[in-house]
């Protein structure tokens, strides 16, 4: 009996190299669970083109959208562990389960986390007209005038609409939450001065605030941003804690060999590396990532926990 359980590890053994050595041996579908145009979708054509060109194998991109990404993520969670589908989904991933009253997987456990691409920070724009000048100043107002402001967002549930909600928790204040059916809208009555204040992504606001209709007080990434070198970050007002923003990643599904793990983790960490690439992502207005499985596994646990608690203070819900 032992020297049978010793020749089936010795198999295995040889057996796993053998195995990502070969792969991939045919062409690999890569799931991208929202609509074509998004950074989720720009970023899995950026791998997927440079993995069929080093791979030699066709990547193919399949948007498969709904319910707050929860219908593609199914679709790769319910597929064979074998290396040809694969998920490129956003931070969103791990808040669902919370935002959503049914889930139809658990999104650590049915998944086999393999890097995060990228992540891309938020930044607090106002209304010029609102008397503050730096995040210390606003903070004091929203303290001066509990429940008097209020924040847009992109949709209850979204990015922009959660930020606020961990601002809030952060720092003791109490802000009424206006949400829209999408950025543009929300943007223009900030402009206008209807709401005083957002958070949003980097390349939709840079126009607006280079022309002086919105102003930028503070990013929630842990380094200045290279494109608002001036603009301060959280915690350097003081808030450790709200190093925040979106982030996009890689998974396959469970059980998935971790010669095929390791295998694709390495090549997208070459890829997200390359300096035509990391160009793009920087213009996207994201940070290039590419960590291991082992830290990406941690931090989702972490975003995990850490947004299901705002989640449940807040009484959010996804539309």
């Amino acid at each position: 009996m032992i020297s049978r359980i010793s020749a089936a590890f010795v198999a295995i053994a040889i057996a796993a190299p053998a195995l990502a050595q070969s792969y991939p041996a045919k062409p690999l579908r890569m799931i991208a669970p929202f609509t074509a145009g998004g950074p989720t979708d720009i970023l899995a054509r950026i791998v997927g083109q440079k993995l069929t060109e080093s791979w030699g194998q066709q990547v193919v991109i399949e948007n498969r959208t709904g319910a707050s990404g929860t219908i593609g993520s199914e679709v790769v969670a319910k597929s064979p562990p074998d290396g040809y589908t694969v998920l490129m989904s956003a931070s969103v991933h791990v808040i669902a389960p919370s935002l959503l009253s049914k889930v139809p997987y658990d999104p650590i456990r049915d998944f086999a986390p393999v890097t995060v691409v990228a992540s891309s920070p938020l930044v607090l724009v106002v209304t010029p007209t609102l008397p503050v000048k730096n995040i210390r100043e606003f903070v004091a107002l929203a303290k001066a005038r509990p429940g008097e402001l209020s924040f847009a967002s992109s949709g209850a549930g979204s990015s922009t609409h959660l930020t606020s909600e961990l601002l809030k928790s952060v720092t003791g204040t109490r802000m009424v939450h206006i949400p829209y059916k999408g950025q543009s809208q929300a943007l223009t009555d900030v402009i206008s001065g209807q709401v005083p204040f957002m958070f949003n992504s980097l390349p939709p606001v840079m126009g607006f605030v280079k022309a002086g209709r919105l102003r930028v007080l503070g990013i929630t990434s842990d380094q200045r941003s290279a494109q608002l070198p001036d603009v301060p970050t959280f915690a350097e007002a003081g808030y450790k804690a709200f190093v925040t923003g979106s982030w996009y990643a890689v998974w396959l599904p469970a059980k998935s060999p971790e010669p095929l793990v390791t295998r694709l983790n390495s090549e997208i960490v070459r890829i997200v590396n390359l300096p035509d690439v990391r160009g793009r992502i920087v213009d996207l207005g994201a940070d290039p990532v590419a960590n291991s499985p082992a830290a990406f596994d941690a931090f989702q646990k972490a975003e995990l926990t850490r947004w299901a608690k705002v989640i449940k203070d807040s009484g959010a819900k996804a539309e």
